[in-house]
């Protein structure tokens, strides 16, 4: 394998998201696609990635009571990302 491409981040809602990692740190939103869930329901592609880096992080709203129970505690209250920079 050469390389992470993607890591799943549960958010609350897209917009919020993408303006905290675009606006906020810096990041490029490289993908921003509707799409829709399995069974019909609208849905985006989000994807936002440090400038640079090849590894992203695809924005996936909750979908359920679970996830959104998950959402800022998805790591256990561990970190969830170590960034730093490249070479």
């Amino acid at each position: 394998m050469a390389n992470l491409e993607l890591r799943t981040l549960i958010v609350r809602d897209y917009e919020p998201a993408i303006h905290f990692f675009a606006n906020v740190l810096q990041f490029q939103l490289v993908e921003d696609t509707p799409s829709l869930t399995n069974d019909g329901r609208p849905k985006r592609w989000g994807v936002v990635r440090p400038t640079g880096a090849q590894t992203g992080i695809l924005l996936a709203r909750a979908d359920d009571d679970h996830q959104i129970n998950a959402v800022g505690n998805q790591f256990g209250g561990r970190g969830t990302f170590c960034l730093g920079p490249s070479g």
